[in-house]
């Protein structure tokens, strides 16, 4: 007798008793009791645990924390120099060798500044007006060039002009200082040498500030107001002057905000180009009488109180545009 033997059919041997449970041999379905041959547990795996900060509001307060102190830490390394400096010029010289550095004596500023505006016919008058003259007229002039390069190179299509902005970055790279010596030669050959346009002409060159400028422009001035003021009848110059100055305005001060502090603290340009010290500005005949400090000590003092008059002009620039420079930094964020 032979028994057909269908696949996934469950069957019991033909010795087994009657009461044997039957065991699958395949994908039926059967009645009988399955037997689970595997190393695993039955029942649905657990899920996985993510871990969590135990705390996130603990993790906040101590990232800011680690911020807020950093910065306190760098502002106070900015500050002390000039809190020290505050507080050596209302001394007199007798107190700012023999009392501490921070710590205050009598109050003499007012005397220290009549000595100052006094010493040498108000030499020093004469040097701080040098340097508005040099560093604010000829840092405002080399602003507008640099403004109206940097309009140009963003709004309108010519020969080479990617090639022509890459020879500008390059003069982004080049420091300053290593153009002094070639910038004496070629005033000295013009006859501009210990004039005032021997350092007012030098400035008026800024790759930099070319660069910013077409940041500016890019970021502050649609191409569509450019191409509808040409539509209204007005020429390349009044676009400029009309269209693109106005709404380059936060840019153009924070430019010449830059420009006006890096010339303010530049000296060596000066002490190759000038010979007469009439024509020093304030930061060069500052570091003359430093020099002079160590055979004369009454030098000292004046070189402390005028570094502070010195500070003011900058401290009075940024706090008078901060409106505008505060806006032009933020040029090219997401609106």
């Amino acid at each position: 007798m032979s028994t057909h033997i269908t696949p996934g059919s469950a069957t019991r041997p033909p010795s087994a008793p009657a009461g044997t449970p039957r065991t699958g041999t395949g994908t039926g379905t059967g009645t009988g009791t399955a037997t689970k041959t595997g190393a695993g547990r039955s029942g649905p795996r657990p899920r996985p645990r993510l871990r969590t900060h135990p705390n996130p509001h603990h993790a906040t307060w101590t990232s800011k924390a680690v911020v807020n102190g950093l910065l306190a830490l760098f502002a106070l390394y900015t500050l002390l120099p000039l809190t020290w400096l505050l507080v050596a010029s209302t001394k007199d010289h007798g107190d700012l060798v023999g009392t501490g550095g921070f710590t205050f004596a009598d109050f003499n500023l007012f005397a220290n500044l009549g000595e100052l505006f006094g010493h040498g016919d108000g030499v020093f008058g004469r040097w701080l007006l040098n340097s508005v003259l040099y560093f604010g007229v000829g840092c405002l002039a080399s602003t507008l060039v640099s403004t109206a390069v940097g309009f140009a190179f963003d709004k309108y299509d010519f020969r080479h002009k990617e090639k022509l902005f890459g020879l500008v970055l390059l003069g982004v790279l080049v420091p300053s200082a290593v153009l002094v010596l070639p910038q004496y030669l070629l005033a000295s050959k013009a006859g501009l040498d210990n004039t005032y346009w021997s350092v007012l002409v030098p400035l008026l060159v800024n790759p930099f500030g070319v660069y910013l400028a077409r940041v500016f422009s890019e970021g502050y001035i649609p191409n569509e107001v450019v191409e509808a003021a040409r539509m209204d009848g007005a020429g390349e110059w009044r676009v400029f002057r009309s269209v693109g100055l106005p709404m380059l305005a936060p840019g153009f001060v924070t430019l010449f905000l830059f420009t006006f502090t890096s010339s303010w603290n530049n000296f060596v340009l000066p002490l190759y180009m000038l010979s007469d010290d009439r024509l020093y500005p304030v930061t060069l005949g500052l570091a003359i009488w430093s020099k002079s400090s160590q055979q004369n000590p009454e030098f000292a003092m004046l070189t402390i109180v005028g570094a502070l008059v010195s500070v003011v002009p900058l401290v009075v620039a940024f706090v008078c545009l901060q409106r505008f420079w505060r806006s032009g930094l933020t040029a090219g964020a997401v609106k």
